[in-house]
């Protein structure tokens, strides 16, 4: 049962007994809510009822930290003041905005700088603003009166349904608000707890205002939003980009306040000024704007958002902030709390950065030792794209591996230029959701910053970071349709140019490996699987494997290197059902016959086949679990690297080989298919006996 189910029938129940007094009958129903809510948090909260007189009176209650009291609140340690601030109930009665301007609240904050003040519906958070100056922080309503507030508790779980978890975080935050912010992680949780607010407040209604933006996204994007889930994710994609927006221009903001400048103050209305990428300036703008914002209610969450952020310990928190690890340490909590079901429908896992760096080391080795690219990555005629590049990780590691070259090439005095050239002309990145374009575009910034080749705001300089669907748009249409915005015209050109006209060399990175059900692709995107569904000599495909999205990456990325550049590598972290799958031999197939090498790291980690155990019956969890998802990705994975040499290559000839061996308890093993003739193939990996075995002719 929902706290707030709980409270408002606790409640019912005082009142219906027509014993209670108006105020002090209703004390454990809320005592018993804010401690309900206080020990899911770290460190536990706990209310106590009527507190000693510490010099400012007898305060309803007050909430105390775990460390505060010993084993119960009767040892509680002497002369603590709740370090969570008082509390202060009045009557349903009540008005509560009058309570917070009393004297007896007056002093309550003078002495203990937050109080929380209710009449049992409505909650004002007081304390102190940025002059230090007592104010109303932040506010909840339960009913907008008496009468209403009543008929909800007579419905308690409807209530719960509709505002629980919005009551549910202004709570939270009320308890964590004298806490420090000093980590990622606490200021990821802070915002995301303001942006389920700010969604929870746009959910309810039409959004009139921004149907011209929503046709325009799926225009420029070659998707449609559908049903009840389509406008969830359109919704929630507003919300996230509008957070991330702020948080992106309050990490610019920083590099040019540190935190010794203690006077100046950030606004959330200045992000728009530190968005550099037009794209992102429209979307934040067209969300942002304040007629919109006034009819969606949200000024004031944005208000308290912006309160955050200026409470930040900014020396402590960029000590922990890795610039390069932007996502593992804000994007991945902060879509955690804020929602959960949603980053799972998505598919949006952080890709840890061991794969990442594996990966692009691969690539960067083959294309020397395979391609004959003296430089790999840092040749200034390989050309890179991550379709899906998501938060920007394989690219920011791509990036890094030039510069290393670079310096390794002993050119520091052009270092610089050639990274600022390689990440202006060479390097790519398309993604479909905006949130994450803004964390990737934030991400690059601050590595070329701090790689000593910083993007010029005056010249327009920008990472070349596309919004744009990755499946669409690589043939020439005769008549594209105008869209509303010019700076979506602006993005689509721009992307349409690397798709049709860059010869690009490596694609490589992590695609989404299911569609989200409210989101309807076009036609170009569902047809790209086609080329898999038939066969020359291997057994027909069977069942619906090929309708999965990461294989429509893979054909995608086959089709621009086999049939556009005609030679090149491609490198994907991707389900692994494609090696064995009975839909998928037209797949296998088609690669053993365009593809000179082909190497495959499986990484196991599948609930349906292995149970996620190692043949010894050790855990084997998926190479995706963090300490924000412990159980990982359900499917198991593997990394695969294709590589073609020249246009003229000829077909390969269809032969495998599988040698196993075992890598910290987990499975693993390499299938190698080559051109060389079968009595010199050699598994490049030791068997399990540690000897080197042929492969199967």
């Amino acid at each position: 049962m929902h706290p707030l189910e709980t409270y408002l029938q606790e409640l019912r129940a005082v009142r219906s007994s027509g014993a209670a007094v108006k105020e002090t009958s209703y004390y454990p129903a809320l005592s018993n809510l804010l401690n309900e809510i206080g020990k899911t948090l770290k460190p536990k909260v706990k209310c106590i009822i009527h507190l000693q007189d510490t010099g400012a009176g007898i305060p309803d209650g007050g909430l105390f930290t775990e460390e505060q009291t010993r084993n119960d609140t009767s040892d509680l340690l002497a002369g603590a003041i709740p370090a969570r601030g008082a509390v202060e109930a009045k009557g349903t009665v009540a008005d509560a905005w009058r309570v917070a301007e009393s004297k007896q609240v007056k002093d309550y904050w003078s002495r203990y700088r937050q109080v929380l003040v209710t009449n049992y519906r409505d909650f004002l958070l007081v304390g102190a603003d940025a002059e230090g100056n007592r104010a109303v922080l932040e506010t909840y309503r339960l009913a907008r009166d008496e009468h209403e507030f009543w008929q909800k508790a007579a419905h308690p779980r409807a209530a719960a349904d509709q505002q629980g978890e919005s009551f549910e975080g202004f709570l939270k935050r009320v308890m964590l608000y004298q806490a420090s912010l000093a980590t990622p992680r606490d200021l990821a949780w802070f915002l995301a707890s303001y942006a389920r607010e700010a969604k929870f407040r746009i959910e309810a209604g039409e959004l009139p205002a921004l149907a011209g933006i929503r046709a325009a996204m799926e225009e420029a994007l070659g998707l449609k939003f559908e049903g009840a889930r389509g406008d969830h994710f359109f919704r929630s994609a507003l919300i996230q980009t509008l957070f991330y927006g702020i948080f992106s221009a309050w990490v610019l903001w920083a590099k040019d306040h540190p935190p010794t400048d203690r006077k100046s103050r950030f606004e959330w209305g200045m992000a728009a000024r530190y968005l550099r990428v037009p794209i992102l300036r429209k979307l934040f703008h067209e969300v942002a704007e304040p007629g919109q914002l006034e009819s969606m209610d949200l000024p004031e969450v944005l208000d308290w958002a912006g309160a955050a952020l200026n409470r930040v310990d900014r020396a402590s928190f960029f000590a922990n902030f890795e610039e390069g690890h932007a996502v593992q340490y804000f994007y991945e909590p902060f879509l955690e709390a804020f929602d959960p079901e949603l980053r799972k429908d998505l598919g949006v896992w952080y890709t840890p950065v061991e794969v990442v760096k594996y990966m692009v080391a691969r690539v960067d080795a083959e294309l020397r030792n395979t391609l004959g690219v003296t430089d790999g990555l840092a040749d200034p005629n390989v050309f890179i794209l991550d379709p899906c590049c998501g938060t920007g990780a394989y690219l920011v590691e791509v990036l890094r591996k030039i510069a290393e070259t670079l310096r390794e090439n002993g050119g520091d005095a052009l270092a610089g230029h050639d990274l600022k050239e390689a990440a202006l002309e060479r390097v790519f990145g398309f993604e479909i959701l905006p949130a994450p374009f803004v964390v990737a575009h934030l991400q690059l910034g601050l590595l070329l910053q701090s790689l000593g080749a910083p993007l010029s705001e005056a010249r327009h300089e920008r990472a070349r970071v596309f919004l744009t669907n990755a499946l669409t748009g690589w043939e020439p249409v005769k008549h594209p349709k105008q869209l509303m915005f010019r700076e979506m015209e602006e993005e689509r050109e721009a992307a349409d140019h690397v798709k049709r006209d860059t010869p690009i060399l490596v694609i490589l990175g992590n695609p989404p490996y299911n569609s989200f059900a409210g989101i309807a692709n076009m036609d170009e995107e569902r047809g790209l699987s086609e080329a898999y569904r038939t066969t020359k000599a291997a057994p027909a495909p069977q069942g619906q494997g090929l309708n999965d999205l990461y294989v429509r990456f893979f054909r995608m990325a086959d089709r621009r290197i086999v049939e556009k550049t005609g030679k090149g590598i491609v490198s994907f972290i991707s389900n692994y059902s494609w090696l064995d799958g009975l839909s998928f031999t037209g797949m296998r197939e088609r690669y053993l016959e365009v593809f000179d090498h082909i190497w495959i790291d499986c990484l196991n980690g599948d609930k349906y086949k292995t149970g996620k155990l190692t043949p010894e019956g050790k855990p084997d969890p998926s190479i995706f679990s963090t300490e924000f998802n412990r159980e990982g990705i359900q499917v198991g994975t593997a990394i695969t690297l294709l590589a073609r040499t020249s246009p003229s290559a000829a077909p390969v000839q269809s032969s495998s080989g599988i040698c196993g061996a075992r890598t910290n308890g987990t499975a693993y093993w390499r299938m190698r298919w080559a051109r060389a003739p079968p009595s010199t193939r050699r598994c490049d990996r030791p068997s399990p006996s540690g000897c080197r075995s042929r492969q199967p002719r």
